[in-house]
């Protein structure tokens, strides 16, 4: 069993990058990806520790894209070979455009009578600062009563404190990753907004895209199965995991997901390492 999709402190999740590692050894996982958000810093940490124990640690990240208009999840791997410098220092500019959008993000809540500063969010990242982060200050606020209601609330795309930001083209991401050598695998298509991944599977792959993320905690069997259809049909890898992100989403086990619902094969990583670059 692998999982190839969890978060660290360095982006939006609870555990240090050291303390994933352990996490996933104890719970005997043959390989693990990490995939901050815009940042390998919790890869690049948690590698000493990897090797110490063994563990097949996969660099990945992910990303925000646009495409159709529409905020899209990009989830970069790189299973043989850690992405040269070229593509850090272009994911260093996405971070430039997250950190402009926490600030218009404090604006705008402070217009709706949220009492917030943008020191207080970023107190609670590392590496970098999300909105998880700002649902934690308005949970401690006494503005929400958890993170969910800070989502719906306030945070989530639509909610009345979301602020857009300045994202990656899709197309543009995908060849800067097939450039680096890496895969490219759309993430958690069922949360995609405005289309399916039906409708965009074929312009998607024509833009480059390899993978698809088929195994995910949001993913009931249903819906499995027809992302599976869809990776076959139009040759794409399949990829997964559980978005573990500790206690920002308790209810998300690393490697088997929400009460057991997925259990990500071996072969999936063997298929994307072979694939050509």
């Amino acid at each position: 069993m692998i999982d190839l999709h969890s978060h660290t402190s360095e982006s939006d999740g609870t555990f240090s990058p050291q303390e994933l590692v352990r996490e996933a050894v104890s719970r005997s996982l043959e390989a693990l990806a990490i995939t901050d958000h815009d940042t390998f810093a919790g890869y690049d940490l948690a590698l000493p520790a990897a090797q110490a124990t063994g563990l097949d640690l996969v660099c990945g990240i992910e990303l925000s894209t646009k495409f159709r208009g529409r905020s899209v999840h990009l989830l970069a791997y790189f299973p043989n070979d850690a992405p040269d410098a070229e593509f850090r220092l272009w994911i260093n500019s996405l971070l430039a455009s997250r950190n402009d959008r926490n600030a218009r993000m404090v604006e705008r809540l402070r217009s709706l009578g949220v009492q917030i500063t943008l020191e207080e969010v970023k107190a609670k990242g590392r590496s970098l600062t999300g909105r998880p982060h700002f649902a934690r200050v308005l949970m401690e606020k006494g503005y929400v009563s958890n993170m969910q209601q800070a989502f719906d609330d306030y945070l989530d795309e639509g909610a009345k404190g979301y602020v857009e930001r300045d994202e990656a083209e899709f197309g543009d991401a995908v060849r800067r990753v097939n450039r680096a050598g890496g895969v490219a695998s759309v993430a958690h298509p069922i949360r995609l907004k405005g289309f399916s991944i039906k409708d965009a599977a074929a312009e998607m792959r024509d833009l480059g895209l390899k993978a698809l993320e088929v195994y995910h905690s949001d993913h009931p069997p249903v819906n499995v199965a027809e992302y599976r259809a869809l990776a076959e049909h139009y040759g794409l890898a399949m990829t997964g995991g559980s978005d573990f992100h500790g206690a920002n989403k308790p209810d998300i086990q690393l490697g088997s997901g929400v009460n057991n619902n997925i259990c990500v094969p071996l072969d999936l990583l063997t298929k994307l390492r072979a694939l050509p670059r």
